[in-house]
């Protein structure tokens, strides 16, 4: 399935394809402020239709994680970092994707203030 995406005021815009059968819900410091429910798959699968120089971008900690979001409007569509595996991966904010169900997907609760 192919879904497209963008922050609040369209500056970012991208698109992903991949099957949504879950989300996560991550309590770390970052995730339960903006609160996102990121959706991870490789970050081939996500197509920016804006140029990456228009992103704002904040990492902290280990500064594994590029967390973006629109500098305009300040929404976090996306981020991306590595895998254990040390493949590029990305964690799609599926509140910023167009036509889901969100009540119907369902939620892995991630303990990530233990990390």
């Amino acid at each position: 399935m192919k879904y497209k995406g963008s922050c609040h005021c369209g500056q970012v815009v991208f698109e992903v394809e991949g099957e949504l059968e879950q989300v996560t819900d991550c309590n770390c410091s970052i995730c339960s402020r903006m609160g996102s429910l990121h959706w991870f798959l490789p970050r081939e699968k996500v197509v920016l239709q804006t140029p990456e120089v228009q992103l704002a971008s904040y990492s902290f900690g280990e500064r594994s994680i590029q967390h973006h979001f629109c500098p305009t409007c300040g929404i976090h569509p996306f981020g991306e970092g590595v895998d254990p595996k040390g493949n590029r991966m990305a964690a799609i904010n599926v509140r910023c994707l167009e036509g889901i169900d969100l009540p119907a997907i369902p939620v892995n609760h991630f303990n990530g203030r233990v990390l």
